[in-house]
């Protein structure tokens, strides 16, 4: 599927088959449940499904190529048959090169290509899309106590030198999108930041992806639990998307794409 952002800003639906991501863990870790879940979000309206089988919440741990394989790749291989866009949330080349066999045209790696150097030229063989994300840390210690001296400017570093690894990898540009990594590495004030300002890195020349949803930055400032952040997760991507961001990363896209339409509408997109 060819991308037009001019036209419309795309909904990925996360679709986590895990028993310990922070939203939705433990509720689409079977097959079918994952299948089932994939089938309800493309007919609300998602665009592209994102696969998941390790958790990267704060203060989680590592889990084995084999077993996140057995957790993906039987769901990518049962939903690529009505799914046109499926994204391999992971970072390690060998499940994203499983994932890519199975049906996946999407890498999704929280690393930004930084981590593991096999993944980039796996993605420039088969010519897929990469979500570069930003992330300051691991997810085992990300969240401790954060600390930067110009944030914003230091996500584009991260970015020049993920963009850097990808050319040389022989990935086309048109193939890049960015991910600043909303609550990876960052305080509360530092998402809002990079909210507010998330202009900035269309200025790089790519497609902006902004994952906010249910994050638990939202929860800080409402004071609401994960299931109870909907309305916040709305605001924070219709700020982006007024901005520019052409794909919002999201749990709940019945609600997002109703909100979607219309600020597409807003900002003159077809």
């Amino acid at each position: 599927m060819d991308y037009n952002f001019k036209n419309k800003t795309y909904i990925m639906g996360i679709l986590n088959v895990t028993p310990d991501s922070f939203s939705d863990g433990g509720k689409y870790n079977s097959v079918d449940n994952a299948i089932a879940r994939a089938k309800i979000m493309i007919e609300e309206g998602a665009d592209i499904i994102d696969v998941g089988g390790e958790s990267t919440r704060p203060n989680s741990t590592k889990i084995s190529v084999d077993e996140e394989l057995l957790r993906v790749i039987p769901v990518i291989e049962k939903i690529r048959e009505f799914v046109p866009n499926i994204s391999i949330d992971s970072s390690k080349s060998q499940v994203i090169e499983k994932a890519i066999d199975a049906g996946a045209n999407i890498v999704n790696d929280i690393y930004g290509l930084q981590n593991d150097k096999r993944i980039a030229k796996i993605v420039a063989k088969n010519k897929c899309k990469i979500i570069i994300m930003h992330i300051k840390g691991t997810p085992k210690n990300m969240q401790n106590n954060p600390k930067y001296n110009d944030l914003n400017s230091e996500i584009i570093d991260y970015f020049n030198k993920s963009i850097e690894i990808a050319r040389t990898a022989g990935i086309n540009d048109e193939n890049i999108i960015l991910d600043p990594g909303i609550g990876f590495g960052k305080s509360v004030n530092d998402n809002l930041e990079i909210i507010k300002n998330i202009s900035r890195f269309k200025q790089l020349g790519y497609p902006v992806l902004l994952g906010t949803s249910r994050k638990s930055f939202i929860g800080k400032i409402t004071d609401t639990e994960i299931s109870d952040r909907l309305a916040g997760s709305i605001a924070t991507i219709s700020v982006g998307i007024l901005q520019g961001v052409d794909i919002v990363r999201v749990h709940d896209v019945k609600e997002t794409k109703q909100a979607v339409k219309i600020l597409d509408k807003i900002i003159g997109k077809k």
